[in-house]
Order: C-alpha cells, then sequence, then structure tokens
C-alpha cells in the first residue's frame, strides 16, 4: 500500500516528506487512512504492526514481505506478531477497506 498503512499521517506530522505514490494514494484514501490510523491509536498499536498482524490474517498469506532500513524497523515489524487481531477488529479493518473480491487482490490499491 505504498506505505500508507505505516503512520503516514503520523509522519507527515513529524516533519516526514512521503513519495509521490504514497502522496496519491493518501489524498484518494485519506478518509480511510485517518480512520485506520485512529483505530490503531484505539488498539495501541502502531499502524505498521496493525497492517503486517492484519495481512498474516488474510487467507492464502503465508509471509508477509518487509523490507525493513533500520534495525529499529525490523524490531517493529517483529511486533506485529504481538498486535491480537480478534474478529471484531477484522471486521473494523474491513468496514475501513472494504474488499472488492478476494485476497490478496482485493487489497492492492
Amino acid at each position: 500500500m505504498r506505505g500508507v498503512l505505516g503512520g503516514i499521517l503520523r509522519k507527515q506530522k513529524e516533519g516526514r516528506s512521503a513519495s509521490e505514490a504514497s502522496q496519491r494514494v493518501l489524498a484518494e484514501h485519506r478518509d480511510q487512512i485517518e480512520r485506520y490510523e485512529s483505530f490503531c491509536d484505539d488498539l495501541g498499536s502502531h499502524p505498521a504492526d496493525v497492517g503486517i498482524a492484519w495481512l498474516l490474517r488474510q487467507p492464502g498469506v503465508t509471509a508477509p514481505i518487509i523490507g525493513p532500513r533500520t534495525l529499529e524497523q525490523l524490531e517493529s515489524n517483529v511486533r506485529a506478531l504481538e498486535v491480537s487481531l480478534d474478529d471484531a477488529a477484522l471486521e473494523r479493518l474491513d468496514a475501513i477497506f472494504p474488499p472488492v473480491g478476494p485476497a490478496p487482490e482485493a487489497y492492492a490499491w
């Protein structure tokens, strides 16, 4: 999702920039991203951790490809294994990002 589920709004508040592709996705899906980051706040988890945890709960996904550039990013990615997404959380995520077909294509932007 071009990094937009990794806390793009938080990063912008910190003064960090996003790629043009990420900015385009954000412009098109800003309402959803705002609701997603609010949901992550409710869970008490970082958006990147929730995004990976959510991906791990998708049928057919056996190993998400992560691309950490720093040790901190790798440690954050591993924390995703500690994020518990129950059925209610998964339903809320599906309400924010309704699938438009079978996974994984349904979640490709």
